[in-house]
């Protein structure tokens, strides 16, 4: 798949030429000093190396971003100005385009939209790994009336997740965590088939464990799903939490923590509370089953780590990642959160820089937007 999309290197000098670049600048801001700023760069930086070859052969460049969901309409909250900001800090010679969303085009897949884009240029590259899975204007149109590649992370993206389904090195443990046990069965249907084991974590985890016929309080749960969950059960792959942490129904959680103190409970959560982390036999039992694993996959955190009372669970399976000799690779921004949280973000084979579209991609074989590099008329 990789070795198939088309590539940079095909077009040799661009001494004058313009070139569009896609790129998924999505990063989290935040007020800092009365001045809102992007609190994570690696998105940014991870497109440093593409622009830096491009206007080395002489290119002008020009990027061109989604930023959160202004849903289709200019919304100054959703301006790119902190992204533009940092990014003429990294990179000044790079210009960036105001919000994709802006326009009701992009989500639309607009062709005149689409086409207004790529107007006064001479190439166009993809290296929005982080939006290919979206069939939108500024991921579709363009390969189909401009000379198109992927850029170079787009390239190693496709390779390293592909290749976790072709020929990863066993045992391959993969890790999914998050809220919504909707929005993972798809990807957990085809890792019962690929993986050696499958650890889940989260939010999601507790319709796991009500399948099970265990006690869940009102820990978060979707009844629709239950029946799902036990055939996934019945794999014999799927590892799921043997206790957990969490409060009192109603009590607060999250970034700013609350007064309560956190509970441990054993493999039942009575009524009346909500499990929030795994508890302290899981955050072992999980590390030890990635202990021994040579490939490891790792998307969605394992409570809500951004409360100091409910980190330990996501901090065990990530420090477990990193102190085994498995190839590791993490996607989802939760869990690049979480790695950066604890100081790890470097300590791991591959992080992702998309979530949903690296899912999607191990769970389908493609994507939209890789289709439509592929199929571009100008290949």
């Amino acid at each position: 798949m990789s070795s198939s999309l088309p590539s940079i290197e095909r077009w040799g000098s661009l001494e004058g030429k313009r070139v569009l670049v896609r790129v998924d600048f999505n990063a989290p801001v935040a007020d800092v000093g009365g001045v809102v700023s992007v609190t994570d760069d690696f998105r940014l930086r991870s497109a440093l190396p593409l622009f830096e070859d491009l206007t080395a052969r002489g290119a002008t460049v020009v990027a061109c971003t989604h930023f959160g969901r202004p849903n289709g309409h200019v919304d100054d909250r959703f301006s790119v100005e902190p992204l533009r900001r940092r990014l003429h800090e990294l990179c000044p010679a790079i210009t960036l385009m105001e919000n994709l969303r802006f326009s009701p085009g992009e989500e639309a897949d607009d062709p005149v939209f689409g086409a207004s884009l790529v107007e006064g240029f001479d190439y166009y590259v993809n290296e929005a790994f982080g939006a290919s899975h979206r069939a939108h204007a500024s991921i579709m149109i363009p390969p189909t009336l401009l000379p198109s590649a992927a850029g170079p992370n787009l390239h190693r993206e496709v390779a390293t997740l592909l290749s976790l389904l072709d020929s990863p090195s066993r045992p391959f443990v993969a890790v999914v965590g998050g809220a919504k046990v909707k929005d993972k069965l798809g990807i957990m249907k085809v890792l019962v088939q690929k993986a050696d084991a499958v650890i889940v974590g989260g939010g999601m985890a507790y319709t796991f464990a009500a399948a099970e016929g265990r006690c869940i309080g009102g820990s978060l749960f979707d009844a629709s799903f239950v029946q799902e969950c036990a055939s996934l059960l019945e794999s014999g792959t799927v590892l799921i939490p043997v206790d957990a942490r969490g409060l009192r129904e109603g009590a607060p959680f999250g970034p700013d923590g609350g007064s309560d103190e956190a509970l441990d409970f054993a493999e039942d959560i009575a009524e009346g509370f909500v499990g929030l982390d795994i508890g302290p036999l899981t955050s072992e039992f999980f590390a030890s089953a990635i202990h021994g694993a040579r490939t490891v996959l790792w998307n969605g955190p394992m409570g809500v780590f951004e409360d100091p009372r409910f980190g330990a669970g996501t901090e065990a399976v990530a420090r477990a990642i990193v102190a085994s000799s498995a190839i590791s690779v993490v996607g989802g921004g939760d869990s690049v959160a979480a790695l950066s949280k604890y100081g790890l973000e470097d300590e791991v084979s591959f992080v992702s820089t998309g979530g949903g579209a690296s899912l999607e991609l191990v769970e389908l074989g493609d994507l939209p937007g890789l289709r439509a590099l592929r199929e571009s008329p100008w290949n």
